[in-house]
């Protein structure tokens, strides 16, 4: 293994030398990378955009792709990125192009990475908790929905599982491969920036108008604009493909930015995480997704509980004043106006739908313990089987999605997977004594319970980056108790070697 490590630092510090900070002038450079050049200019003028794509593949490509499978924290970073923007890019290319085969590709890359990497590691240490296995037998049960005789469409499950199935994988790619306190802090620091663009990206598009791809992606489906259009407010999206994952990743980004202000950091970066917040909260209103107004109220009241001191009850108070008057105040701005009608769902017609939805799929929920099948509902039901009653059933709620398709045995298993995840989380936000990891386990708790409530009134975990996050958040909550207990361990090392 020193030999190995001796050779690496031996061909980086070569390549550092001759390459990086070589000697060469201007004109030598020049000379050498022109062939280069000529070559890819020669290429391109022939066989055009193939060659261009083909050429892409050469030098940029097959080079990531080894970085993922080689280097899983360059994978990972790679993974959120990409999980940020893929919507955004499927708004800029021609349609048609199955930008979906790339999230899934980075996916298989990164299991793939896990296994080969395991395969010479026997131990499974780092796997011995309660939501690996819970998310083993959640992922179990999804297998055996293959066999769901009610299921319309073999097809249906087969594409719904071949997302759903390596996401739940992933969480074991983050648990094995998440091991420092830099590289969370990194992870966080990611996080934040990707959903501040987000943010920016809904600020133009409200502020400045819609850029042209954006303008062709709103108007070109009539069905689509009249979702968006509501109370002649165009629903902004920002980066995301609906105004639900817009709306909720920002108020995720909000309350982690709350959170951390609690830690020993500077006074510019505190300062900076609190302008960051309400610029997250704006912006999150362009989305007019009544759901998420409800969950930073949410975060803030589970955020009194578990830190329950004297300065977080005031904060929690002082925010709740000023939200009771925000909701009572009179207003003709239609931004405060539909946040103020998310607090009274009892005059809300299409509340009064969902509920109507929920009442009339109850009975079929109750006589199939296994649901319908997995990808019976949504996109694919509509696809493989479009005459079947759930194909045309809108099943609004997460839960009730997991209900009508799994029955009531999978919202059971899918409920206690929720519930496990929460409480190791608040458990291990209390058992941890290293104050950063404290305050990472407290925000990835907060992360998992806003996704959990917004996924009662809408579909919170279906598009990325949501679901990716939501996995990555669940993962840290197990990594930052291991990396304590080992911060822990090496401190009565020292104390006993000393």
């Amino acid at each position: 293994m020193m030999l190995n490590n001796q050779a690496q630092n031996g061909l980086k510090g070569f390549l550092s030398r001759k390459v990086v900070f070589s000697n060469l002038t201007t004109f030598n450079l020049i000379l050498l990378l022109l062939p280069v050049a000529i070559f890819i200019g020669a290429v391109v003028a022939k066989g055009g955009v193939i060659a261009a794509g083909a050429l892409m593949v050469l030098f940029v490509g097959i080079p990531v792709v080894l970085g993922i499978v080689a280097y899983p924290r360059f994978g990972i970073a790679v993974y959120v990125i990409a999980a940020f923007f893929i919507n955004y890019a499927a708004k800029v290319v021609p349609e048609g192009v199955p930008l979906g085969i790339l999230m899934d590709a980075i996916t298989y890359l990164l299991v793939f990475g896990f296994f080969l990497k395991k395969k010479y590691d026997y131990s499974w240490s780092y796997f011995q908790n309660p939501i690996s296995y819970l998310i083993l037998i959640w992922l179990a049960y999804n297998l055996f929905e293959a066999i769901n005789p009610a299921s319309p469409s073999i097809l249906a499950w087969l594409y719904t599982v071949r997302t759903i199935g390596f996401l739940l994988l992933v969480f074991f790619v983050f648990v094995y491969h998440i091991r420092s306190v830099e590289y969370i802090r990194f992870l966080m620091k990611l996080w934040l920036f990707l959903a501040l663009l987000a943010a920016i990206s809904g600020f133009q598009q409200e502020n400045f108008g819609l850029l042209s791809f954006e303008k062709k992606w709103y108007y070109s489906n009539p069905e689509v604009l009249s979702f968006l259009f509501i109370e002649g407010h165009l629903r902004k999206v920002g980066i995301f493909p609906d105004p639900t994952t817009y709306s909720y990743n920002l108020v995720v980004a909000a309350v982690m930015c709350i959170v951390f202000t609690f830690q020993d950091i500077s006074i510019i970066k505190k300062i900076l995480l609190w302008l960051a917040v309400p610029f997250f909260l704006l912006t999150m209103l362009y989305s007019g997704s009544r759901a998420a107004y409800v969950l930073l109220p949410a975060a803030m009241a589970l955020l009194a509980i578990l830190k329950f001191n004297k300065k977080i009850l005031f904060f929690v108070a002082a925010a709740g004043l000023l939200l009771g008057f925000i909701i009572v105040a009179p207003t003709s701005n239609p931004l405060i106006k539909r946040f103020q009608s998310a607090f009274n769902p009892a005059k809300d017609a299409s509340y009064n739908v969902r509920i109507e939805n929920q009442k009339r799929i109850k009975p079929y929920i109750l006589s199939h313990p296994i649901g319908g099948g997995l990808g019976s509902v949504g996109l694919w039901g509509r696809k493989f089987a479009p005459n079947s009653m759930l194909a045309k059933f809108p099943p609004d709620s997460g839960y009730v999605r997991v209900a009508v398709e799994m029955g009531w045995i999978g919202l059971f298993l899918f409920c206690t997977l929720m519930f496990v995840i929460l409480k190791t989380g608040i458990n291990n936000y209390y058992l941890i004594k290293n104050p950063e990891l404290k305050n990472y386990c407290l925000a990835m708790a907060l992360v998992i319970f806003v996704f959990n409530v917004g996924n009662s009134p809408q579909q919170a975990l279906v598009q990325y980056p949501s679901n990716i996050l939501f996995y990555l958040a669940s993962a840290l909550l197990i990594v930052t108790m291991r990396l304590d207990k080992e911060l822990q361990e090496n401190e009565t090392n020292k104390v006993l070697i000393n």
